[in-house]
């Protein structure tokens, strides 16, 4: 293999190496993302059980203030039944004593009722802040050991762009001008061996002559198929 096709064969396997960062780098954002949004889903539980709580707590508020009036309304009945002598008042005093009676028993049950909903909200809001918390720990824990991996791959991305920077600077930019074309479309297929006599970036079968060339010219060697380069494989050799 010439000197310039080693070049490009390694800028190759250098250029893959930097864009795998970037599929480590969104792993690490999804997973922060994912516990933020846990996080985020429980403290939002914590206040809509809130809500659900006050709501509960005015209903029954308003279901005891109906108790204390319905309970006067019955006072007020009863001292008037004592000064009716009409059959037709008594029947009607009577009849609103029997709604004011169904309307309080109706009151009390709502009351009950409500907070019987008001303490299973209250110990569901206990649970849900528990997991809050414990998400929250999780997530700040997650943090300081995806900040560490993140840094370790700020590193890693340091050397391979050095190490990068260093071939660029004693490549031919003509040779590397021709190499950047191609990369253009086929990304980092741009330079592939040759196994099988196929091309390794389209998996087309190559003639013999061009399988020829590549496995003994000095030249850089193209796909007739796809374009890209071609190279040979020790293991092929």
């Amino acid at each position: 293999m010439n000197k310039y096709l080693n070049q490009l064969v390694k800028l190759s396997e250098i250029n893959k190496e930097i864009d795998a960062f970037e599929p480590r780098v969104q792993k690490i954002n999804k997973t922060l993302s994912v516990a933020s949004e846990k996080a985020k889903t429980a403290n939002s539980d914590i206040e809509l059980l809130e809500n659900e709580i006050k709501d509960a707590k005015l209903k029954r508020a308003k279901n005891e203030t109906l108790l204390g009036e319905l309970g006067d309304k019955l006072k007020s009945i009863s001292k008037k039944t004592s000064s009716i002598k009409s059959e037709k008042e008594v029947k009607a005093l009577q009849l609103e004593e029997d709604i004011a009676k169904e309307q309080s028993d109706f009151a009390n049950d709502e009351i009950n009722r409500l907070e019987k909903v008001i303490e299973l909200k209250e110990g569901d809001k206990v649970k849900a802040k528990e997991l809050y918390v414990e998400l929250q720990k999780a997530e700040e824990d997650l943090n300081v050991s995806m900040e560490a991996e993140r840094n370790a791959i700020k590193d890693e991305m340091a050397a391979a762009y050095a190490k990068k920077d260093e071939l660029v600077s004693k490549m031919s930019q003509k040779i590397l001008s021709f190499y950047e074309k191609i990369r253009k479309w086929a990304h980092n297929s741009a330079v592939v061996p040759v196994r099988k006599q196929a091309c390794y970036g389209c998996f087309m079968r190559i003639n013999d002559k061009t399988n020829s060339l590549v496995f003994n010219s000095e030249d850089i060697i193209t796909c007739p198929h796809c374009g890209r380069i071609l190279y040979r494989e020790a293991a092929e050799a």
